[in-house]
């Protein structure tokens, strides 16, 4: 009896590991749900700043995809989660937002500038196992969730396309980072 217990445990440990990403000690569910729509893990990667490791980014999407621009330019629900493995700073949160547009969207950004401005505006200092989520929920509404509370929506596809390429767009953070949300 004992032994089938055991096995039992056992084998819903392994199940459980395998219905979870997991990078630098940060452990993601391999989907969620956004709009009654089942989003799939496309990809786990860690963001780091020199020698310091910043957050784990886990990208959701409606299929798994290695397309970048495809991933960007998606008109259907997709999330990107931030898992912070140490205290960053609001201000150095808004610089990295504002670093991801100029290099990233720069021909776009005197359109989007009021939109950045607002949602850099939002954020707050983070500490090590906050999370904060973008949810794109289609039709032009990108979600802006922090620390377990939605703190606003800006309209705009547009808008919502450049907030993925701070990530997926020619200039990201890091080419690690990049390869590691899109699975490879």
């Amino acid at each position: 009896m004992l032994r089938r217990v055991l096995v039992s445990v056992a084998a819903a440990t392994i199940a459980a590991a395998a219905l979870a990403g997991e990078l630098a000690g940060v452990t993601v569910p391999d989907s969620t749900t956004v709009g009654g729509q089942q989003l799939v893990l496309n990809g786990l990667g860690l963001r780091k700043k020199a020698i310091f490791s910043v957050y784990v980014g886990a990208l959701y999407l409606p299929a798994k995809s290695s397309d970048a621009a495809a991933v960007i330019a998606l008109e259907a629900p997709k999330r990107m989660e931030m898992h912070f493995v140490r205290d960053v700073g609001k201000d150095k949160i808004a610089e990295g937002w504002r670093d991801g547009f100029a290099n990233n969207s720069a021909a776009k950004l005197p359109a989007l500038q009021q939109r950045l401005d607002e949602f850099a505006a939002k954020w707050t200092d983070m500490a090590e196992g906050d999370m904060a989520a973008m949810t794109y929920v289609g039709g032009g509404v990108l979600k802006l969730e922090i620390k377990g509370s939605e703190v606003a929506s800006f309209q705009g596809k547009e808008f919502a396309d450049a907030v993925f390429a701070c990530w997926l767009g020619s200039t990201p953070p890091s080419a690690d980072l990049k390869n590691g949300l899109l699975g490879k």
